[in-house]
Parts: C-alpha cells; structure tokens; sequence
C-alpha cells in the first residue's frame, strides 16, 4: 500500500501551468541579495523557502529549468516566465520555492538575509534580519570558489 502524503505548504505560476507541494513547513526562509539571485528573478532579491529534495514534488506540469551556475538550478514556467525554484546540485541540499510563487507566502518568514555584499544601497528591508556576506564562513568560500555562472 502507497504512502499518502498530506500538503503542508503548495504553490504554482502565475497561468497555473506548473504547481508544486512542500510536505514538511517551509525551512531557511530567507532572502539572497546576490547579483545572480538578482538576475534570477529579475527582482532586488530572490525570496526562498526550502525544504529536504524528498519533501517536494511537482504535482502539475514540468517546470523548465535553467543551469545559472554548474553548481546549481532554477526552474521557472515556460509558459508565463514565474520563476519557482533554486537548488544547489547537492544531494543533501533543501530545495527551494520562491517565496512569491507560494499560495501562502505568510507561512515562510525570512529568517536571514544573504549575500548582502550585493544589496542596492536604497533597498530598505527587514534591517533587523540578521544578514551574511556571501563567502565570509570558510567551507562556504571553498563551495562557492568553484562556481562557474552561466548567466550572460
């Protein structure tokens, strides 16, 4: 007999295309900074809340998905452009959902703010969310010297 999993958090695009389902409540809920993050989505920073790879599926339609780095993905709708997910090519990495594309974006708080190096002077934000500089901690400086962007 098939285990049935329950929702906890869901979402989709914009056209309602793509949708996915998160099974446990959102982690690291958090906003990137980075130029890349900000490329991503087009935006002055990328909202993310994760959660373990086996606690996500897609549960209607294929997302597209574009390499922005050998170290990582992000999937988007192909038909309206939403973009959905990051994840690092990393089996034990979370895998992310953008905070925006959940249908209750209330429920994933930001907890931290990243790569805060990049952030536009007049963006004023959750000041009193604690903030990281992309590279400061050692195993992460050695992770990120290894990338390789794909975005033009």
């Amino acid at each position: 007999m098939s285990e049935v999993k329950t929702p906890v958090a869901t979402g989709g695009c914009q056209c309602g295309a793509v949708r996915y389902a998160l099974y446990v409540a959102p982690e690291n809920s958090h906003v990137c900074h980075c130029r890349m993050c900000q490329r991503a989505t087009g935006g002055v920073f990328a909202a993310l809340a994760g959660a373990p790879k086996a606690a996500f599926a897609w549960t209607k339609g294929e997302p597209a998905v574009f390499e922005s780095s050998n170290l990582a993905r992000r999937a988007y709708c192909r038909d309206c452009g939403t973009p959905l997910s990051f994840s690092y090519n990393m089996p034990e990495a979370r895998f992310y959902v953008t905070i925006g594309s959940m249908d209750e974006p209330e429920a994933a708080p930001i907890i931290i703010q990243y790569g805060v190096e990049s952030k536009i002077g007049w963006v004023k934000f959750c000041e009193d969310v604690p903030s990281e500089t992309t590279g400061t901690d050692p195993k992460a400086a050695e992770f990120f010297a290894k990338m390789q962007s794909r975005q033009g």
